[in-house]
Formats: structure tokens, C-alpha cells, sequence
């Protein structure tokens, strides 16, 4: 029977990164279903007797109680996007390579929360691990956001580490995201007498005319840059073969710098658009970097390189909202998360566990 049918498993927390990884990548854990997951990380986080731990659901809190001056949130989903016939992991030795669903995105972030976890009973900072289920579905679902509403409490802190996949480099802030539909109006008559009507879907072409012709906000935001971006993801309309349609809309998603509130981002959008009715659908701010934050400053000095922009939405906002500083800083690759074949770089994660390590132990 493959590890993936396996509804129980005890987690080693000894076992090296990699080894880690593929053990937690084993226990199946499509978002709404981290259960398994869920119960197996709680056991293994109760045998550490310098952690309380709470449970929400499927989301698990541990906590040091040391009385530092300052206490950093590391915080990681244990869900992933529906599998792919690509569980169980296998390792390709030549390349250094884990692969399987979620070992980038973001198993292997989890595996090295759960190794200082276990590895770190007196660390210069008092840390609190983060384990949250339904990241990779609709918002109100996020094991975060629910621990941010029910237990806000338990999330209090000076600075947070998201361990999303960056590659090992310190990704500040985040991009807001928002959509919206562009709707085009025409008038239906029937397709033997078009000229009675005005075709909707002829009229998105001036909509389409716009977005071909958009020209990419690149601003500065605390030091890094940011590039936006605004797309159509969606077109609809059309009645009938025989029918001239009087609506086409379509949908567009701007992804926008965190210069911009939610507020700022559809004035932007109704501007692009003035001649078409504009309806939006759902938006979330970005999160600014925040890396002159003390903390935040501390922590890019202790693991090294330098940061850059994330491209894309991450928890990091909602962070922001509770007024906590954080970056991503994670083993995985993004670019490859959510597909078949999925892997993480073996090496990366024993660096990132390093640096993690290096930032929180006693000088």
C-alpha cells in the first residue's frame, strides 16, 4: 500500500531535511483534507516539552515561552493543490532533486519549521511555528485567517517568516490582487439581420485593444521593485448560434504593487476602462516590505543575499493587517509549484533550515 493511502504516519523529526520532506509529501494533503497531516505533525510537536501547542482545526500553533525581548512567527501550509499521480516522492540523485506534490509549494518549508521545531529548545528569540490549513483554496477557508479571527492571540509577534517557496532569497512584501469583469453592451437581433443589433462580442475587441496596448507599472516600493501586471483571464458571451449577443465580458486581474491600497487599485482599473461598465469581484492588498524593520533587518543580515520583490500574493498580507512585518523566505521554487512535476532542490533546504538556524541560536 503506497504511503499516500496511509491515514496515520509518525513524523521522525530527526531525519535530515530531504527525508523530512518526502515523509510529509507521502500524507496525501489536498486542501479541506490536511487532517492526516494535521494530526501527525500535532503528535509530533507534543513530545517537545519546551512548546505549548494549540490546535484550530487544522491548523497548529507551538509556541516557546522564554520571556525574549522579542518573539518571530514562522508560519507555513501543510495543504497542496490536488495531486497529479506525482505521490509518493522520489528522489532523482543526480540532480539533487525531491519530487512530488508540494515539496516545493510548501512541504519543504514545513519540514524545516518542524526541524528547528524539535532541534531549537532555547533559542535567542522566542519563536512561534505556524501550521495552517486551505491556503491553496478561496480566502475565507484560510487556516490563517481563521486563527487571525478566532485566536489572534496566539499570532502575536514582532516579525514573521512565511517559508513560501523563494528559491533561499528573502522575497519582500507582497503584490495586491484584484478582479474585476469589463462588461462590453450590445443589442440582440437575430444573425440574418445583424445590422438590427450591435454584436457585444465585436466590442470587447477594444477591451482586448487596451490590454494588449498595457503598459507595466514598475515603482519602487521600500527599496525593491515591483512589477504589476493587468490581464484578461476570462472572456464570456454569446446567447445562441442565431442570435446577435448584447453582452460579452470579460474578466481582468491586476496584480499591483503594495503602493497601492485595494481603494487605489480599482480607481486604476475604472481608469483603464472609462468606456465599459467595470464590476469588481474580489480584492486583497499587497503587504509592503518592512524590511527597515528592525527585526526584518536583523534577519536579511543573518541569512544573507539579496532580497527582492514577490512577484505574486502571498500570506505575508495578512500578516501586515495584524501589523507584523514578514517576508517569504522559503527552499522551494515557485515557478514550478502547482505542476506535475513539482520538485524541490534537496541543497536548498539544509540551507535555508542553516540559516533559519544560524538567525535563532544564542551568539
Amino acid at each position: 500500500m503506497p504511503p499516500c493511502s496511509l491515514r496515520w504516519v509518525e513524523l521522525d523529526l530527526g531525519a535530515d531535511g530531504a527525508a523530512l520532506t518526502a515523509a510529509l509529501t507521502d500524507v496525501a494533503s489536498v486542501s479541506g483534507d490536511e487532517g492526516p497531516l494535521a494530526d501527525a505533525i500535532e503528535s509530533a510537536l507534543r513530545g517537545l516539552p519546551h512548546l505549548s501547542v494549540h490546535r484550530n482545526g487544522n491548523a497548529l500553533v507551538a509556541r516557546t515561552s522564554l520571556g525574549r525581548p522579542e518573539r518571530v512567527i514562522l508560519a507555513g501550509h501543510i495543504d497542496t493543490v490536488p495531486l497529479a499521480d506525482n505521490i509518493p516522492s522520489f528522489v532523482d540523485t543526480e540532480r539533487e532533486r525531491l519530487y512530488g506534490c508540494g515539496t516545493s509549494d510548501m512541504k519543504s518549508g514545513v519540514a524545516v519549521q518542524l526541524r528547528l521545531a524539535a532541534a531549537l529548545a532555547d533559542p535567542s528569540r522566542d519563536v512561534t511555528y505556524v501550521f495552517y490549513d486551505c491556503e491553496e483554496v478561496a480566502a475565507e477557508r484560510n487556516g490563517l485567517l481563521r486563527l487571525s479571527h478566532q485566536a489572534p492571540e496566539l499570532l502575536a509577534g514582532d516579525f514573521a517568516v512565511l517559508l513560501e517557496p523563494s528559491g533561499g532569497v528573502v522575497e519582500g512584501g507582497c503584490q495586491g490582487t484584484l478582479r474585476a469583469v469589463v462588461t462590453a453592451a450590445g443589442a440582440r437581433a437575430h444573425s440574418a439581420r445583424a445590422w438590427m443589433g450591435s454584436n457585444a462580442i465585436h466590442s470587447a475587441a477594444g477591451i482586448l485593444d487596451v490590454l494588449r496596448g498595457y503598459v507595466p507599472r514598475e515603482p519602487v516600493v521600500d527599496g525593491l521593485r515591483y512589477r504589476e501586471g493587468l490581464n484578461a483571464v476570462a472572456i464570456s458571451g454569446g446567447v445562441a448560434g442565431n442570435v446577435i449577443p448584447d453582452v460579452c465580458e470579460v474578466t481582468v486581474n491586476y496584480r499591483f504593487a503594495p503602493d497601492r491600497s485595494c481603494a487605489d487599485a480599482e480607481a486604476y482599473v475604472r481608469s483603464v476602462f472609462p468606456a465599459w461598465e467595470v464590476s469588481v469581484l474580489d480584492a486583497a492588498p499587497g503587504a509592503r516590505p518592512g524590511l527597515a524593520h528592525p527585526a526584518a533587518a536583523a534577519f536579511v543580515s543573518a541569512v544573507g543575499g539579496t532580497p527582492r520583490s514577490k512577484l505574486g500574493w502571498t500570506d505575508v498580507a495578512r500578516f501586515a493587517e495584524l501589523g507584523i512585518p514578514a517576508v517569504n523566505y522559503g527552499p522551494g521554487i515557485s515557478e514550478i509549484a502547482h505542476t506535475a512535476g513539482e520538485y524541490v532542490e534537496i541543497p536548498k533546504i539544509a540551507e535555508c533550515e542553516s540559516a533559519l538556524r544560524s538567525w535563532l541560536t544564542p551568539r
